[in-house]
Protein backbone atom coordinates (compact mmCIF):
# COMPACT_ATOMS: atom_id res chain seq x y z
CA UNK A 1 0.00 0.00 0.00
CA UNK A 2 3.09 2.32 0.86
CA UNK A 3 4.44 1.78 -2.76
CA UNK A 4 1.16 2.62 -4.28
CA UNK A 5 1.19 5.95 -2.41
CA UNK A 6 4.49 6.76 -2.96
CA UNK A 7 3.70 5.87 -6.97
CA UNK A 8 0.43 8.76 -6.87
CA UNK A 9 2.46 11.36 -5.39
CA UNK A 10 5.03 10.95 -7.80
CA UNK A 11 2.40 10.97 -10.52
CA UNK A 12 0.71 14.02 -9.60
CA UNK A 13 3.77 15.73 -8.86
CA UNK A 14 4.76 15.11 -12.64
CA UNK A 15 1.30 16.08 -13.97
CA UNK A 16 0.80 19.37 -11.91
CA UNK A 17 4.37 19.98 -12.97
CA UNK A 18 3.71 19.40 -16.48
CA UNK A 19 2.19 23.13 -16.91
CA UNK A 20 4.81 24.72 -15.41
CA UNK A 21 7.75 23.37 -17.75
CA UNK A 22 5.33 23.81 -20.72
CA UNK A 23 5.03 27.36 -19.66
CA UNK A 24 8.67 27.38 -19.50
CA UNK A 25 9.60 26.13 -23.05
CA UNK A 26 7.13 28.15 -24.57
CA UNK A 27 8.79 31.40 -23.14
CA UNK A 28 11.99 29.94 -23.61
CA UNK A 29 10.78 29.31 -27.82
CA UNK A 30 9.18 32.89 -27.79
CA UNK A 31 12.96 34.56 -26.97
CA UNK A 32 14.68 31.97 -28.96
CA UNK A 33 12.29 33.24 -31.86
CA UNK A 34 12.73 37.11 -30.61
CA UNK A 35 16.75 36.52 -31.01
CA UNK A 36 16.45 34.68 -34.21
CA UNK A 37 14.34 37.86 -35.64
CA UNK A 38 16.66 39.80 -34.71
CA UNK A 39 19.76 37.82 -36.01
CA UNK A 40 17.71 37.51 -39.63
CA UNK A 41 17.43 41.11 -39.90
CA UNK A 42 20.73 42.04 -38.97
CA UNK A 43 22.27 38.99 -42.02
CA UNK A 44 19.53 41.21 -44.25
CA UNK A 45 21.11 44.33 -43.57
CA UNK A 46 24.45 43.03 -44.17
CA UNK A 47 23.78 41.60 -47.58
CA UNK A 48 21.78 44.84 -48.44
CA UNK A 49 24.67 47.33 -47.79
CA UNK A 50 27.02 44.65 -49.82
CA UNK A 51 25.15 44.46 -52.40
CA UNK A 52 24.32 48.61 -52.95
CA UNK A 53 28.77 48.57 -52.36
CA UNK A 54 28.69 46.19 -55.23
CA UNK A 55 26.43 49.02 -57.37
CA UNK A 56 28.55 51.68 -55.88
CA UNK A 57 31.45 50.62 -57.07
CA UNK A 58 30.22 49.56 -60.93
CA UNK A 59 29.06 52.89 -61.23
CA UNK A 60 32.14 54.66 -59.85
CA UNK A 61 33.73 52.25 -62.73
CA UNK A 62 31.62 53.46 -65.85
CA UNK A 63 32.03 56.64 -64.37
CA UNK A 64 36.09 56.49 -64.11
CA UNK A 65 36.36 55.04 -67.71
CA UNK A 66 33.93 57.52 -69.54
CA UNK A 67 36.24 60.74 -68.43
Amino acid sequence: MNMIKKALVAASVAVMSAPVLAEDLLSTASTEIGALKTGIVAFGVVVVGIAIAIVSIGLVKRVINKA
